[in-house]
């Protein structure tokens, strides 16, 4: 099945926000998947199979940097490479609206988000203390301060 991307619409919300539920212990409410596609300092992409929305990724901009917000596909569609290429379409926009450098939080126990992560350049620098509400658990700060056109962005677009 082949995944493709686009620019997340108001009208996509709804779909978004059933992956949200269906991914986070703590999800973003519908409304603010709908105000946060039509402000200009955010890039958010949703990935769809077969004209069905199966997965999004967004980040915010400021400067030169870019805080990815989510990352997420259902999970029926995990396992097939499709968080990958998600991954590296939002940081081939975020580069192309003038990103240089990029940043997160991770729950440490998301061993399979890390491993992504880290394959696009990100590096824990540090850690926040019970980031989580749900449950205490600390959050990983990674960052990439080196957002180049790199060859794990060049292959995630190949396929």
């Amino acid at each position: 099945m082949q995944i493709t991307f686009r620019q997340m619409k108001p009208e996509d919300a709804d779909a978004v926000s059933e992956i949200e539920i269906k991914s986070f212990a703590l999800p973003w409410k519908r409304d603010t998947f709908y105000e946060v596609v039509q402000r200009k300092n955010t890039v958010y992409i949703v990935g769809e199979i077969d004209k069905k929305i199966v997965a999004y990724a967004g980040a915010w901009l400021a400067f030169n940097e870019a805080e990815v917000m989510s990352v997420a596909v259902l999970s029926e569609y995990r396992g097939r490479g499709y968080g990958t290429k998600l991954f590296g379409e939002l940081l081939r926009l975020c580069k192309e609206r003038g990103a240089n450098a990029v940043t997160l939080e991770v729950r440490p126990s998301n061993t399979a988000a890390i491993k992504l992560y880290e394959s696009f350049g990100l590096k824990s620098v540090g850690r926040r203390p019970k980031y989580y509400i749900d449950n205490g658990e600390d959050a990983l700060i990674m960052w990439n301060t080196d957002l180049g056109l790199d060859r794990q962005m060049v292959r995630s677009s190949d396929g």
